[in-house]
């Protein structure tokens, strides 16, 4: 049985620490509409942040590592940040982990969790980015 999560308005990295945990525990987690889940402070800073990750090196060269630009490939990666992906069950648990920019076929009249405590509504700071717009910003086409 998968549990699908909707991300429409849920803060990014909260969401991918809850994510990490329940896949660890052995649940199958497909998290739909990655791309409207936020990244809490001012625009300028966040895209600053990402921009900083995605051209790494000293003087601009491009060593890596990479931030990737599509949002699902972005949200999986923030994921795997949070498990220990070197070892076989950071593998296995990333295996149960799928992550869909909109909502796939297969999940239209599935029954969606929003987990309340990592709703943007917790936020005491009302700045606020979405995920779309920062991949837009990063050159992603999705």
């Amino acid at each position: 049985m998968v549990t699908v999560i909707n991300g429409d308005g849920l803060i990014l990295g909260r969401l991918a620490s809850i994510t990490a945990r329940r896949a660890i525990a052995g649940e199958e987690i497909a998290i739909v509409n990655v791309e409207k889940t936020i990244i809490s402070g001012s625009r300028a800073r966040v895209l600053a942040n990402y921009f900083h990750k995605r051209v790494r090196g000293a003087s601009g060269d491009r060593w890596g590592p990479f931030v990737p630009r599509r949002p699902d490939h972005l949200m999986k990666r923030t994921i795997r940040g949070m498990l220990p992906y070197k070892r076989p069950r950071g593998v296995d648990a990333m295996k149960r982990i799928k992550c869909y920019v909109g909502v796939p076929v297969e999940f239209v009249g599935a029954t969606m969790e929003v987990p309340e405590e990592v709703h943007m509504d917790r936020l005491n700071n009302p700045q606020f980015v979405t995920l779309a717009a920062v991949c837009t910003a990063l050159g992603a086409k999705f």
